[in-house]
């Protein structure tokens, strides 16, 4: 039988209910508890950088879902149902409502270039069926300092936490994979995307926390969207090992559409629809 929280969007409040009853299997608890304790715990003495982040947590505004696999086919076409789903509902819900994304951990533990992989696998997938075609204002190259991830003809930034990181705590996730996809509308609703003063004066905040969360500089690559330079794809899933990190981005994009047959009709509820 299908758990109740597997493949459904539910609010954070639905979540929590269903970990405490038992109703969410073990491996869904886990990364909650760790999700948790990371982004409204402390480290060396310092909050989670991500202030946004943690406040949101904090006061229940995130809307979740858990996939069952890296890699299965009916998995991930769930994934991309539910990401439709909360696209269609976020706004209403709240405006700080970030999907978070647990996904059940592999029976073995996996490199860091295994984690790499995995990533670019799903957001791959993700694109081959995505049932809105690129957005036109949005480039194919993830060379281009204005790419982004889009999906439902929405640009995005997927962010994730995962097991192989030691020292940059704030990304560590001893579970396996998380992805939190993050809408720009979200960030540009909020008035702190990086060309304005209170986004500049939030990354300035962030990257001083960062220093004393984690104990080490900043990553080489973190940057804005659109800055000369800087990448969007490398800071979904930073590296700790440049060596078994992707040198390119390992994405093919797309403006042909359909690229696959659309996925199945949804039938996940709305977070509001929380009863079993």
């Amino acid at each position: 039988m299908t758990e109740p929280v597997v493949g459904q969007l539910r609010d954070q409040e639905t979540l929590v209910a269903r970990v405490e009853s038992g109703a969410a299997p073990d491996w869904v608890e886990d990364h909650w508890r760790t999700f948790r304790g990371g982004l409204l715990g402390e480290r060396n003495g310092s909050p989670f950088p991500c202030f946004f982040g943690a406040e949101s947590v904090r006061e229940g505004d995130p809307l979740y879902t858990a996939i069952p696999s890296l890699t299965d086919k009916d998995a991930l076409l769930g994934l991309g149902e539910t990401l439709i789903e909360y696209l269609d509902v976020y706004e209403d819900h709240n405006d700080r409502a970030s999907l978070v994304t647990f996904f059940e951990p592999p029976e073995r533990s996996l490199s860091e270039r295994e984690y790499h992989e995995a990533l670019w696998h799903i957001l791959q997938f993700l694109h081959v069926h995505d049932p809105a075609p690129w957005p036109d204002d949005i480039p194919t190259d993830p060379d281009d300092p204005h790419w982004e991830f889009c999906f439902g003809g929405e640009p995005m930034f997927p962010t994730c936490r995962a097991p192989f990181y030691e020292d940059r705590k704030s990304r560590y996730c001893p579970i396996g994979l998380e992805i939190t996809f993050q809408p720009r509308a979200l960030f540009e609703d909020l008035n702190v995307t990086g060309d304005t003063a209170a986004g500049k004066h939030a990354r300035e905040v962030i990257q001083e926390r960062l220093v004393e969360y984690d104990g080490v500089c900043p990553h080489a690559d973190l940057g804005d969207w659109g800055v000369a330079g800087d990448r969007e794809w490398t800071q979904y899933l930073f590296s700790e090992d440049p060596e078994q990190a992707p040198d390119t981005c390992p994405i093919t994009i797309s403006r042909e559409h359909p690229k696959a047959a659309p996925p199945r009709p949804t039938s996940v509820p709305k977070p509001e629809a929380a009863d079993d």
